[in-house]
């Protein structure tokens, strides 16, 4: 598997390299501006992105913007992105267009070696990977007098897990239940927010999380 990673960082960035290639990745390019992702992406055509938010020149929104003008050009290019602190603005902008492959994950993250290279290898499968505290702030900012307001405590613990692109299958085993009862649950938690039911792991996920992030 193919992989463009972009950290402007040296440490990290040769760290990210070090241990995406002990877990059997090609690293195609490890660059460290956005002007070089751009290229790296378009000439090399990768399995999935790495890509830091913040990136030379600009310091702000380099390495999304540049990754999202690569999903713009080739639709539906894995992407996951990483952050120093929670940026909602930017998972919105990643989860725009309604395409798989997408994530967004804390830089704490990267430490657990076996966390992080499972977000790498759901992303390039065409799944999503978002980090667990931006899904507890979007669900905590929502209203209680929302559709949210009406999950159960339980619905709500499912919910959090489904949005971090877990399957059933996976949420049951984490959660010690049958998965007979997670798809009970999740079929409630799709009614309760009117949404379509879908097999489909990814695509439910962005329905959740685009529901989530409405009115942002």
């Amino acid at each position: 598997m193919r992989v463009v990673l972009a950290e402007d960082l040296f440490l990290l960035r040769d760290g990210l390299v070090r241990m995406l290639e002990a877990f059997d990745f090609e690293i195609a390019a490890a660059v460290e501006t956005g002007p070089e992702l751009t290229k790296a992406l378009a000439e090399l055509q990768p399995d999935v992105a790495v890509v830091d938010v913040r990136l030379p020149p600009s310091h702000t929104d380099e390495g999304l913007q540049c990754a999202l003008a690569a999903r713009r050009a080739r639709p539906g290019l894995p992407v996951l992105v990483l952050s120093q602190h929670v940026e909602q603005l930017y998972a919105r902008e990643l989860l725009a267009d309604g395409n798989g492959g997408v994530g967004y994950l804390l830089k704490d993250r990267v430490f657990d070696a076996e966390q992080f290279v499972d977000a790498v290898r759901r992303v390039a499968a065409g799944g999503t990977a978002m980090d667990p505290t931006v899904i507890q702030q979007l669900l905590s900012r929502r209203s209680a007098n929302e559709p949210l307001g009406a999950l159960t405590p339980r619905e709500r613990e499912v919910l959090e897990l489904m949005a971090q692109g877990r399957s059933n299958a996976a949420i049951a085993a984490q959660l010690v239940v049958t998965e007979r009862a997670i798809a009970k649950h999740t079929s409630n938690i799709f009614a309760k927010l009117g949404l379509p039911v879908s097999d489909d792991d990814n695509r439910r996920v962005l329905a959740v999380l685009a529901f989530l992030d409405q009115g942002r």
